[in-house]
């Protein structure tokens, strides 16, 4: 039976999951995989995000960061707004958290308008949280505990897609911390705390 290769999509993924199980996958693979295509396509789905809204250069202080419109409407920023990142796990699954920095320190408040912030609105409650990976936390214990070759995949799959949205925000702003275990940390974290680095079989 063929095997997947190290740059396998989500879709062929799925297919490969549903091969070697003769169709029959779990209701936390399922939520899991369907939460991550979300995320897989953050930036070409119609719906909105807060992902989508920070990069979105009319919601920037544009004068506080010195930018400037090019002759086909593009916007040039002469100083990156700086913003820090904390990878979140909790009952929920997997969440990237986002502070604007002012002066060195994270903004946890509302600020609206204010002329020291890089976003002209900064509501914690709505743009905080830039995306979630629903069940992650329980998919990797279940992974952990009897994953396949495509459930360690998808688990991958999940770590390179946020480094990959991660490594997109450092084109637009100055990433001064990522805090928090990435998703492959975590997974070591749980295989440390249950004996054993989980080896698959090669």
């Amino acid at each position: 039976m063929s095997t997947l290769s190290q740059e396998a999509n989500l879709k062929e993924i799925n297919a490969y999951k549903k091969k070697i199980n003769w169709g029959d996958v779990s209701a936390v693979y399922h939520i899991f995989s369907s939460s991550l295509g979300d995320v897989d396509g953050i930036l070409t789905h119609g719906f909105d995000s807060a992902y989508k809204q920070i990069l979105n250069p009319n919601s920037w202080n544009l004068s506080l960061l010195g930018a400037s419109k090019g002759a086909d409407g593009s916007v040039k920023i002469k100083n990156k707004a700086q913003i820090s990142l904390r990878h979140e796990f909790n009952d929920m699954g997997y969440e990237l958290h986002c502070y604007p920095v002012i002066d060195g320190k994270n903004v946890t408040q509302n600020m609206i308008n204010k002329g020291n912030c890089p976003f002209n609105t900064w509501l914690p409650e709505k743009t905080q949280m830039l995306f979630r990976i629903n069940s992650l936390v329980a998919f990797s214990m279940y992974c952990f505990q009897s994953g396949d070759e495509a459930d360690v995949a998808l688990l991958k799959f999940a770590h390179y897609k946020v480094e990959e949205l991660i490594t997109t925000l450092s084109e637009s702003f100055q990433i001064v911390a990522v805090k928090g275990y990435s998703i492959a940390e975590f997974y070591k974290e749980i295989a440390n705390r249950n004996g054993n680095i989980h080896n698959q079989d090669s």
